[in-house]
C-alpha cells in the first residue's frame, strides 16, 4: 500500500491545556515513528480554542526534537500571514538542525476568520495574485543560488522541500505550474478532491524538485477494535465541524453516543459532506475503506487525521491505520 503520514491538529481538549496538547503531539510522532508513518505535519490556525498549533515553526522543531527519523513539517504555513522571507529563515534554520528531515507545505488561506486574519496584518483586500509569486520568492530565498539581494540566513542553499496545499482547484493550477507536489485537504473539503486532483496529474510541468506528478491526500481515520466504538470515538469531531461551521468554534468535546441521531437535517448534512472521505470503523472496516479511497483517488500518498478526544484511544486508531498498510 502507498505511504501513510500524519496530520496532526495538536487537539486541545475539553478541560484540557495546550500543554498537554503539545505532550500528546510529541507522543503520537513516537509512535507514529515506530509504526512507519511517513510525515508528521501540524498546521497553522489561529484564533481557534481547539488547535494550538498557531505557532507552527516552534511545535515543528519541538516535535522534530523528540523523533529520530520520522519528516516534520508543516501541513501547512499560511504564507499570506508572512514574509517569504521570514519562513525561508524560519525553515531554513529547522532544516539546519534537523537536517533531511524537514517540509514545508504551504497555503494561501489565512487559517482563521477575517477578525483574526486582521490581527494578523493580513492585508484581506491582496490578490490571489500574490500567492504564486511568494511562493516564487520563497523558493529562491531557499535556492543554491538565489536572484534577491537579501539573503536568507539560514535558509540559502538548503532547498527545502515544498508543497502547495488546497482545497481547491486554484492550489492544483499553482502546484502543477511550479512542477510542486500537491496536498488537498480532503479531510475537511472534500467538494472538488476529483477535480482538483485531474487538473493538477494534466497540467503539471516538471521541475528542479519534482520529475512527475505527486498527490497526498487527506484522510480522517476513526478506528477502534469495533465498528460501534469507532462510531462513537467520531462524534467528537462530528462536534466539532457542526460547532464550527454554525459559528461557535470549540475546544474538542468528549464523544457522545449516537450523536447523528440528535441532528436536524442542516447538521447531518454537515457532517456527511465535510467528513465523506473517512474510514469509521474496527480494523477490517478501516483497511477495506482506506484501499477503497486509494483506488478511486489513486493518491500518491495519504495523510490520515485522527481527532478523537481521548489520547489513548486515538494512539489506537493510528496504530490500526498503520496495521491496515500491512499485506
Amino acid at each position: 500500500m502507498i505511504p501513510f503520514s500524519i496530520l496532526d491538529l495538536a487537539p486541545i481538549a475539553a478541560g484540557s491545556t495546550a500543554a498537554e496538547s503539545f505532550r500528546n503531539s510529541v507522543d503520537l510522532a513516537q509512535h507514529g515513528e515506530r509504526w512507519g508513518f511517513r510525515r508528521f505535519w501540524l498546521a497553522e490556525h489561529h484564533g481557534m480554542p481547539g488547535i494550538a498549533s498557531a505557532a507552527t515553526a516552534v511545535l515543528i522543531g519541538h516535535v522534530a526534537g523528540h523523533t529520530k527519523a520520522i519528516r516534520v513539517g508543516a501541513g501547512g504555513i499560511m504564507l499570506p500571514n508572512h514574509s517569504p522571507l521570514v519562513i525561508a529563515e524560519q525553515f531554513g534554520t529547522l532544516e539546519s538542525l534537523y537536517p533531511g528531515r524537514i517540509d514545508l507545505g504551504l497555503g494561501r488561506a489565512p487559517g482563521s476568520d477575517q477578525l483574526t486574519a486582521r490581527a494578523l496584518r493580513r492585508n484581506l483586500a491582496s490578490s490571489s495574485e500574490e500567492f504564486p509569486r511568494d511562493v516564487l520568492e520563497l523558493i529562491d530565498y531557499l535556492s543554491e543560488d538565489p536572484q534577491q539581494s537579501v539573503r536568507a540566513v539560514p535558509g540559502t542553499g538548503l532547498c527545502v522541500p515544498i508543497w502547495i496545499l488546497g482545497s481547491s482547484q486554484y492550489g492544483a493550477q499553482v502546484a502543477a505550474a511550479l512542477g510542486l507536489p500537491y496536498a488537498f485537504a480532503s479531510h475537511f473539503a472534500p467538494a472538488e478532491m476529483m477535480a482538483a486532483t485531474a487538473l493538477y496529474r494534466a497540467r503539471f510541468k516538471p521541475s528542479a524538485q519534482l520529475a512527475k506528478p505527486y498527490v497526498m491526500l487527506g484522510f480522517n481515520v476513526f478506528a477502534a477494535d469495533t465498528d460501534g466504538e469507532a462510531r462513537l470515538l467520531a462524534s467528537s469531531m462530528q462536534q466539532a465541524f457542526v460547532n464550527l461551521r454554525l459559528g461557535r468554534p470549540s475546544q474538542l468535546q468528549p464523544p457522545i453516543a449516537d450523536y447523528e441521531q440528535r441532528l436536524g437535517p442542516q447538521e447531518r448534512a454537515i457532517v456527511e459532506q465535510v467528513l465523506s472521505c473517512s474510514a469509521i470503523g474496527g480494523p477490517d472496516t478501516v483497511r477495506a475503506a482506506l484501499q477503497a479511497f486509494i483506488t478511486r483517488t489513486r493518491a500518491d500518498e495519504l495523510i490520515i487525521t485522527s481527532q478523537i478526544f481521548d489520547h489513548a484511544a486515538r494512539l489506537r486508531s493510528f496504530e490500526i491505520a498503520a496495521e491496515a498498510r500491512s499485506p
